[in-house]
């Protein structure tokens, strides 16, 4: 990747992409105190951060999952089409194993929990830069937890974002163009697969694992 240049060889630098311009402030001072590293530049917005990196070419990129225009995995996948070599670390409120994964199959090379940045953020960044990959301890646990359990299928996914929208079964039928019975056996197979009591549980498990979000 090219560096700009007027910074340092040495200087790993970092391009910045979130919609909280506190973190981004407090990521500038963090990354102030590091001889190894220069922030190059901030964005606000998923496609304003895609334009960025475009124009920077930043050696790694720093990217929140929710944005108001493209989410993070969204711009992920932008970044990526313009460099297959980016390495965009993901800072993020949501731990939940899927989310994970897909941002990972996105081309993430970290999945970071922002509470936990200051112990972890610097760190990141120097494994990354050095072509390693990383999630947080939080996160691999979780990961760890529910691996090897059958994945929902996308048709189950539509499902059970309905019934977190509040559609009763014979809603959901009519917005899939699918029979009722088809529903009520997606729902059995969406319970079975999340060990999940009844619809409500299968909801809250799913916004927990980033199966769905609302």
């Amino acid at each position: 990747m090219n560096s700009s240049p007027n910074s340092s060889s040495s200087s790993t630098r970092i391009l910045v992409i979130d919609d909280h311009p506190l973190l981004r402030d407090g990521i500038a001072t963090l990354l102030d105190g590091q001889d190894d590293m220069q922030l190059v530049g901030q964005a606000g917005t998923g496609r304003e951060g895609i334009e960025q990196f475009r124009l920077l070419h930043p050696d790694i990129t720093l990217m929140d999952l929710q944005m108001p225009d493209k989410n993070g995995i969204e711009a992920i996948v932008a970044i990526r089409r313009l460099d297959p070599e980016a390495r965009v670390i993901v800072l993020t409120t949501y731990s939940g194993d899927v989310q994970v994964v897909r941002a990972m199959e996105a081309g993430a090379r970290a999945y970071l929990l922002k509470n936990s940045l200051h112990k972890e953020l610097l760190d990141a960044i120097r494994a990354v830069h050095l072509g390693h990959k990383t999630v947080s301890p939080s996160i691999a646990a979780e990961m760890a937890e529910h691996s090897g359990q059958d994945a929902l299928t996308s048709r189950e996914i539509d499902v059970l974002r309905l019934i977190a929208e509040g559609h009763a079964n014979k809603e959901v039928a009519a917005r899939l163009s699918i029979t009722e019975e088809t529903v009520k056996s997606r729902v059995k197979n969406i319970l079975s697969k999340l060990h999940a009591n009844d619809r409500t549980h299968a909801v809250t498990i799913g916004l927990k694992r980033g199966i769905i979000s609302l």
